[in-house]
């Protein structure tokens, strides 16, 4: 499987490693994508010894059989349609850019009509494999509390507005409470789980979502709730956040090579 990067943060590198130490047979990266050179990414590019490319002609030359995303929300605007169109599968881990329906629309069209695969990873989360079960014979509400440490949150427009001095938290201040559409829209970069959530659920406007900054914390903690015809279900995981960027959970970069693994699998266990 020829495989480009898009992105060159933590989970670039994780992935690397994996595959620097034979964990990943199989795979064979072909280049490091990014918005422009100079940045961390061409770094990383530089130091595995991989080609560096900028914008989505020079991604699509490069011949990948699957780019795994782990940038931003501007480039899953900017690449993920055009790159199913191509026909070349995509692992995006910016998920909250889907929250846009006219690119979600166009990019699911675009993966139909050329037989890619858009996958979209658990991340940081779990019990999706229950969610989409439980769904088939009706959800009535899903929510997720998204709790982590003040520092998270920090140089956040949306957070900076509301005026909360995140050094001087003494307990837990709830920073947003509606839906996951304007949620993930003021968090970009940190509730992407909440996102994956919507979408295996019922939706942006039906998923509750909580954010909350907790000086109490160590781990990024996130509780699921599903309710509905099949039952009640809850799910709580502190995670762990990466050594590199504590808005990130451990286990959401880890997500990004289980994904790799699933794609060239011939057994799959779970829904």
């Amino acid at each position: 499987m020829r495989l480009a990067l898009l992105g060159g943060g933590t989970i670039a590198r994780l992935v690397l490693e994996h595959l620097h130490r034979g964990e990943l047979p199989g795979i064979e990266v072909v280049c490091l994508a990014g918005r422009r050179p100079g940045l961390r990414g061409a770094e990383l590019a530089r130091e595995y010894g991989l080609p560096f490319v900028v914008g989505a002609q020079a991604l699509r030359a490069a011949r990948p059989d699957v780019v795994l995303e782990a940038a931003s929300h501007e480039a899953v605007r900017e690449q993920l349609e055009p790159l199913l169109a191509a026909g070349i599968s995509v692992i995006v881990m910016s998920a909250g850019a889907l929250v846009d329906e006219a690119l979600r629309g166009a990019a699911e069209r675009s993966a139909a009509r050329s037989g890619a695969l858009l996958y979209v990873p658990s991340g940081g989360i779990g019990g999706l494999d229950a969610l989409k079960a439980a769904c088939v014979a009706g959800v009535d509400e899903v929510s997720i509390r998204v709790a982590k440490p003040p520092a998270a949150w920090e140089k956040i427009p949306y957070v900076e507005a509301l005026g909360v001095d995140l050094g001087r938290l003494a307990s837990a201040r709830v920073l947003y409470d509606g839906p996951a559409r304007d949620g993930v829209a003021h968090f970009p970069q940190n509730v992407n789980i909440a996102a994956v959530l919507a979408l295996a659920g019922i939706g942006f406007e039906r998923t509750r979502l909580t954010v909350v900054a907790d000086p109490s914390l160590t781990h990024n903690t996130h509780t699921i709730r599903v309710s509905g015809k099949t039952g009640r279900f809850s799910v709580v995981l502190e995670n762990v956040p990466s050594p590199e960027n504590p808005r990130t959970a451990w286990l959401a970069c880890y997500s990004a090579l289980a994904a790799l693994r699933q794609l060239s699998a011939h057994v799959r266990y779970g829904t």
